[in-house]
């Protein structure tokens, strides 16, 4: 029988109402210390408990202990939305009819804010709807790092930089967990492709591993305090992650003193013996149609669940590893679900929309806008040409477990319409057909996106109305249908789907005021650059989607995203498709770029890309001063100072993201040429100016000797480089570290 609620929880009530009638044991009493409540709450359960508590009962729910009222630990997928509820064993939807939540923007658009406050304010936003649904367990933030702009799920992640997305992905996880919500930092580690992802193993040397791969990954646990860290489907070296010893073992527990849960990822679990003892907490979705194993229910089949029991019983293991499991599973609950201080969440207010909507025009970039052709001119265009699928295809529903059910999403050409019409003329074209799905997991978008027409008529239709129109504004790029941006498959190639190239190229010929609009969590080849004047990454930018874009086109909002990638001219030009393995051969990928990866190798090689890592346009201009650093050097115990005036030179307010990289002039082991070490966003009204400054330290300036398994620097000339992307340098002085 199909459960939607758990009797377990409700026998916990009961069982918490009869022990707090008694003197109160100390792992209730939320005054004492969280170690000593977790002993004193370990020291009571019994050996079919404690195994009971470390596997699933249902797809996304572990049991507690009814009788001492321990409660039951509840998951949600994110990182973009909460999920919709679904049936007790299967993936498809409950038919709940108040779970539709607010749909923020994908992590991509959040990461190309470049700001650390909207980090916050996502965060925050989201773990209240999680707590308003009663989750333990937020499943998210991802922040793999963006290897190929194949992989199917870069959409969920933070960009192709260890330093950016360690800095934007602590506020996110205090955000979430200021809740009461445990945030579950996924998927670790090198989960770089989808692709055989299940199987594939990936073989990176050490210093890569730790200076690209870890990086965020250790920001979130040892500055964000992330209370869970859920495992990779792939292999490290032979070992599946969500039982990998050197990852969760040895770097994890041991070097970075995490505390939280390890949970696996849904059917991430291969074997017992590695499950026991190399460091997994929680298994879930190694069998959950409840039907393989026919009168016994399937949970109990886990690898942690009876196997592991016989094996304890039978003397071949002992309880050492369970205890330290179930502790680490107590703490987690003691933080969440019995911590009585936790706020009590909001699910889709007003706030949450305003987030999701500054989030969204924040994360905007506008890329190209050659002769000002943005923003448009509202008193003189009386016309406006909306062209593309996705200029109305709803894009929460699908791409994954990040599939949403959203109590609303408002299309580009919804939010252009609200915000021209009656002054200006909107018409629109489909222009082309892709995916006309319209339902995920049982959740449907309500759109029937059919079309009889031939491409031919589609694209003669779209030529027609921009050839009469002021502004041609086309909605095109991917979308979340399989092998374009989805979790399980990977692009096929950087061209962009059904045709659509020929289609602009079309479009550009006829109208010179055209824009391209990129909707994608990936770069794409873009052959008819040269012909498109202006072009926006619009990403997936969730319920707020058509006014977020349609304020950033005409002007309302100045746009100030920075892209959290590199979009290479074509695949070869990427370091996974040139120097390194993609997909991998025989269940084996190699990286064999190494370090060099995104700008690091574009950088290396001296290839130009088509845009740069820390690019984005704005309709005003900045104006950058000199570099000042307050000496000329440092010990390795000491800082500098380093500082630059700007100024916004332009005629309308907006905002600018200063970078900061840094060059190590001289080195025994072979460095990139600059990386990223700091970033601030700064809003300036016109002729308004504002000092930037950044302090940097010896942290800023190791990189990690696999030679001696350690961070270090080394003495000698650094250079200090402050651009406005990783191309774009304005200033740069050199110094020296004693």
């Amino acid at each position: 029988m199909k459960r939607l609620i758990s009797a377990i929880g409700l026998s916990c009530l009961c069982a918490m109402t009869s022990l707090w009638a008694q003197p109160k044991p100390a792992y209730l009493d939320d005054t004492k210390p969280i170690e000593q409540r977790v002993s004193d709450a370990l020291s009571r359960m019994t050996l079919e408990e404690k195994v009971a508590m470390i596997h699933a009962q249902s797809k996304f729910s572990s049991p507690g202990v009814p009788r001492l009222g321990i409660p039951e630990v509840w998951m949600t997928d994110g990182p973009h939305g909460i999920r919709p509820e679904v049936l007790w064993d299967e993936w498809s939807q409950a038919g709940w009819t108040n779970d539709s939540c607010t749909a923020f923007p994908a992590l991509t658009c959040l990461a190309a804010t470049w700001n650390k406050e909207m980090s916050l304010a996502y965060g925050t936003a989201i773990g209240e709807e999680a707590r308003y649904r009663k989750k333990s367990v937020l499943l998210g933030p991802g922040v793999n790092i963006y290897r190929t702009p194949l992989n199917g799920r870069n959409f969920e992640y933070m960009g192709e930089d260890p330093f950016l997305s360690a800095q934007m992905v602590v506020p996110y996880i205090k955000g979430v967990q200021s809740n009461g919500v445990a945030a579950c930092v996924k998927h670790y580690a090198l989960n770089n492709q989808e692709t055989e992802r299940g199987s594939i193993n990936v073989l990176v040397d050490e210093r890569a591993l730790r200076e690209i791969y870890l990086p965020a990954f250790k920001a979130a646990v040892q500055e964000g305090d992330a209370w869970a860290i859920m495992g990779a489907y792939n292999q490290f070296r032979g070992e599946h992650c969500c039982h990998n010893n050197y990852l969760l073992n040895k770097i994890l527990r041991e070097e970075w003193g995490f505390d939280g849960v390890v949970i696996s990822d849904w059917g991430g679990v291969h074997d017992t013996k590695q499950a026991i003892f190399n460091g997994l907490d929680m298994e879930f979705g190694s069998w959950t149609d409840g039907l393989n194993w026919s009168s016994t229910n399937s949970y109990d089949r886990y690898y942690l669940a009876k196997p592991y029991l016989d094996m304890i019983k039978s003397g071949e293991v002992g309880t050492t590893e369970l205890n330290q499991k179930v502790s680490n599973i107590l703490r987690l609950i003691f933080r969440t679900e019995m911590n009585r201080n936790r706020p009590f969440g909001a699910f889709t207010s007003e706030a949450h929309s305003k987030a999701a909507l500054e989030i969204a025009q924040e994360g905007i970039v506008l890329l190209k806008n050659d002769n000002h052709v943005l923003p448009i001119d509202l008193k003189n265009a009386k016309k406006i040409a909306v062209i593309g699928e996705n200029a109305i295809k709803m894009m929460t529903v699908g791409g994954g477990s990040s599939s949403l059910k959203s109590k609303y999403e408002i299309s580009p050409l919804q939010g252009l319409k609200q915000r021209l019409q009656p002054n200006v003329e909107v018409i629109y074209a489909r222009g082309y057909v892709g995916d006309v799905g319209d339902s995920y997991n049982n959740v449907s978008t309500g759109q029937n996106l059919k079309d009889d027409r031939t491409p031919d008529e589609l694209m003669q239709e779209a030529v027609n109305i921009a050839r009469e129109a002021d502004y041609v504004l086309f909605f095109g790029g991917l979308n979340k249908s399989k092998n374009q941006d989805a979790e399980g498959d990977d692009r096929k190639n950087m061209n962009l789907p059904y045709n659509q190239d020929a289609l602009i190229a079309k479009l550009a010929a006829v109208n010179s005021n055209m824009v391209f609009i990129n909707i994608s969590g990936n770069a794409v080849s873009m052959p008819w650059i040269n012909e498109v004047p202006a072009v926006v990454q619009g990403w997936y930018l969730g319920s707020e989607t058509g006014h977020a874009m349609a304020a950033i086109l005409v002007g309302d909002v100045n746009p100030s995203g920075k892209l959290p990638f590199s979009f290479p001219v074509k695949l070869s030009d990427n370091s996974a498709h040139s120097a390194g393995e993609y997909p991998g051969k025989n269940g084996v990928v190699k990286y064999n770029e190494g370090l060099f990866v995104g700008y690091r190798w574009l950088d290396k090689q001296k290839i130009k890309p088509l845009f740069s890592f820390g690019h984005g346009l704005s309709y005003t201009t900045f104006e950058y001063g000199k570099l000042t650093l307050n000496q000329k050097s440092m010990s390795k115990k000491g800082t500098i100072t380093c500082a630059i005036r700007i100024k916004n030179t332009g005629s309308r307010a907006g905002s600018e993201v200063v970078q900061l990289y840094l060059t190590d002039k001289k080195s025994s082991l072979p460095r990139p040429v600059k990386e990223l070490k700091g970033f601030r966003k700064v809003n300036l009204k016109p002729g308004e100016s504002t000092t930037v400054e950044f302090v940097i330290d010896n942290a800023l300036l190791q990189f990690y000797d696999d030679t001696l398994n350690k961070w270090t620097s080394e003495p000698g000339k650094f250079e200090a480089l402050i651009g406005a992307s990783s191309t774009d340098i304005k200033a740069k002085e050199t110094f020296v570290l004693q």
